[in-house]
């Protein structure tokens, strides 16, 4: 990531997903104030170098996400006030609470494990680090 702050690092990785289709351009500004919003009331960076910006939203059908990755670090405001290395953003539709706190609670265990931010912080670019998420997430089918 080229953010060295939570706000641009919301719109770095709110663009990239724009970028990808997964959101639409017109939507882009909504979903932004809705992070905005959330990460206004507390700041979603959790420590052990780690932040989950989400929101729920009308403009998304499914859950849609990011992973973004820092090695100089993102000022986050986080709990433990260390800087944000690992972002994942994500998006749930609104009203699937239930989702939403799935969703979060899967992430936060997947990055709880030191031993994959150490593999996620080492890897050497984009196609690694989608093999270590691949590898390493959970079986949602399970």
């Amino acid at each position: 990531m080229r953010a060295t702050d939570r706000w641009s690092a919301l719109s770095e990785l709110v663009g990239s997903l724009v970028a990808a289709g997964r959101i639409r351009p017109e939507d882009e500004a909504d979903i932004l104030e809705d992070l905005r919003r959330r990460e206004e009331s507390m700041s979603t960076g959790i420590g052990f170098g780690i932040a989950i910006p989400h929101t729920s939203s009308d403009r998304v059908t499914g859950v849609v996400a990011a992973f973004g990755r820092s090695k100089e670090g993102i000022e986050f405001e986080s709990l433990d006030n260390a800087p944000v290395r690992f972002i994942v953003l994500f998006i749930v539709p609104k009203d699937q609470f239930q989702t939403h706190l799935r969703t979060l609670a899967a992430i936060a265990k997947f990055l709880n494990d030191r031993s994959v931010r150490e593999q996620l912080g080492s890897a050497g670019g984009v196609g690694e680090i989608l093999g270590i998420l691949n590898n390493r997430a959970p079986d949602s089918r399970a």
